[in-house]
Parts: C-alpha cells; structure tokens; sequence
C-alpha cells in the first residue's frame, strides 16, 4: 500500500448538519468536511455556513469537554481546539457536539455526524449541501433579542421599529439562504487568525 492510498484509507467524510438551537422555524446547515480536519477548522467552516463572522469568543462541549481557544493569561479547563481531529470526538453516526459561539448572546448549536462518506480523491471539501434560513444578525441579543428583531421590522407601530432600522441599516430576509453564496465563501476565501483567535476572510 503506498503513502497516498494509506492518507486515504485513514480519511473519511463526514456529512455533518448543524442546528442553531431555540429558534423556530430552524435555522440549519448541511455540510461534507474531511474527518481529519481539526476542530479548529469546523470552527471556521460553521461560522461560514452559517453566517456569522467570527467577532466573538467560541467553544465546542461534548461529554464534559470542552474545546477552543486557550488563553495563556487565563488558564482554564479548555482543550486546545487546533489539536484534536473531528474523527477524534465524532466517531460514529449519530455522535453530537454542542458548539457555542458568542457568550453574550449565547448562540447554541448542535452538530450533529450524519452520515460517514467514503474519502474520494478530488472531492472538493468542505461543501455545504443545504440549509435554511438566514442566519440572525450578530449582537442581536440571543434567540430573544432576534424574535424581538423580527417583529419589529415586521410591524412599523412597534416602539422599536424606527431604532431597528437605523441601528441595522439594511432589508434583512429572515428566510434567505444562498447555497451558491456560501459555496462561494468555502472555496475560493482563506481564513487568516488575527488577534484573540478570531479570523478575517480574505480572496
């Protein structure tokens, strides 16, 4: 067996689906990514497919572990993200990691491990598959803050109506979701750590 067949035979994909939690109507990506990426990296892919913008601290939680980025000035319990691959904490179909991004507004995700592809040479990964809906704009306030958003724009004799608008400045359409636009963003931007672990997308 050569190098590049043994490479192969340790790798496998891992069709993965995340869900934002207490939001209804779901809010819910689909996505391939290699088994051998790191945590570090599916950080990077959800906060892709989903939308966000990296702007706030992260964690993944399984089994009383948690995953992300130490802090040297801040000794804790946390594990080092960029060491452990995904095969390493999803091992088999059905396997769950909570990932929570931004500990003010506390967006809770679950992802979930679908289904375990065969690896195939060429395969362009990561790839999202499909989702819905548009993913809540960031600082928003947590799952209350957003129902509080949208019924606002909805209703113009909200109180809140003419301060949402100016403070976010633009239409936003709670049900859009571009599966070429995010396709678009995995494959041709790179990721590029800046300071405090949060990241910036570049061409």
């Amino acid at each position: 067996m050569t190098g590049r067949t043994q490479a192969t035979a340790l790798r496998a994909i891992y069709q993965l689906k995340v869900t934002l939690n207490y939001i209804r109507p779901l809010i819910w990506r689909r996505f391939l990514i290699a088994s051998t990426d790191s945590l570090a990296n599916l950080h990077l892919v959800v906060q892709i497919v989903m939308g966000w913008t990296d702007s706030h601290l992260h964690e993944f939680a399984k089994g009383g572990e948690r995953y992300g980025l130490p802090d040297e000035d801040f000794p804790s319990a946390i594990h080092d993200e960029s060491k452990f691959r995904i095969s390493q904490i999803l091992k088999q179909e059905k396997d769950k990691i909570r990932y929570t991004y931004d500990f003010g507004d506390s967006w809770d995700h679950e992802i979930v491990l679908e289904k375990i592809l065969p690896f195939e040479m060429g395969t362009k990964l990561p790839t999202c598959l499909k989702g819905s809906r548009a993913c809540p704009p960031e600082d928003v306030g947590g799952p209350p803050g957003y129902e509080m958003f949208l019924e606002a724009l909805a209703d113009p004799s909200h109180p809140e109506h003419g301060g949402i608008l100016e403070w976010f400045g633009e239409p936003f359409d709670a049900e859009h979701f571009d599966l070429t636009e995010v396709n678009h963003l995995l494959h041709n931007y790179k990721c590029e750590r800046i300071t405090h672990g949060f990241i910036r997308f570049q061409k």
